[in-house]
């Protein structure tokens, strides 16, 4: 594996620091090194929102995400900013309503109802970060969902865990329909 890089942005509310802050956890937990940085506008809900993170299972001796081996943008905003200029063989996942508005470099790129399957099948559109951490873990395989899970029940409320084991399985299959539509 060497050394992979995430950058996750959204708006704030969406919950890409947290879904960052989960990735890394995993990562650890799994015997794994891992990095989390984040940085966000002065609004609290609204503003822009990004997150990145950093997975090796050797030292990480550079803290920042130089070119991301995966993107995840949640707003029309984000992808404006951060879905440009990537490596060729970077994956690239956009809610479905994203429209990229320059070439982004990598033709390996996932748009996915996220925000509608939180708002409409989940019920709860704050949970689009865990229906991304489905996503993310069914295009990586990095973890078992089970490890998956068990970070995302350590860090959210009491009470929301059947919610938020929903959003995982969700956005894994997501990506299961995403390739079965591609192929």
């Amino acid at each position: 594996m060497k050394r992979l890089e995430f950058s996750f942005s959204g708006t704030g509310g969406q919950g890409v620091i947290l879904l960052g802050v989960i990735m890394a956890e995993t990562a650890i937990n799994e015997g794994l090194n891992a990095l989390q940085s984040q940085c966000y506008g002065p609004e609290a809900r609204g503003g822009a929102s990004r997150c990145e993170v950093i997975i090796s299972d050797e030292e990480i001796y550079f803290p920042k995400v130089q070119n991301p081996n995966y993107v995840l943008c949640l707003s029309q905003a984000a992808a404006n900013k951060y879905a440009v200029n990537l490596k060729e063989e970077a994956v690239l996942i956009l809610d479905d309503r994203i429209e990229l508005n320059a070439e982004p470099g990598t033709s390996n790129i996932y748009y996915l109802p996220i925000l509608d399957t939180a708002r409409n099948e989940i019920g709860k559109e704050i949970t689009a970060n865990i229906v991304s951490l489905g996503i993310l873990q069914e295009i990586t395989k990095l973890f078992s969902k089970e490890a998956m899970i068990t970070s995302v029940l350590h860090r959210v409320p009491k009470g929301t865990e059947a919610i938020n084991t929903a959003a995982i399985e969700a956005g894994v299959q997501l990506v299961k329909q995403w390739h079965e539509k591609k192929s």
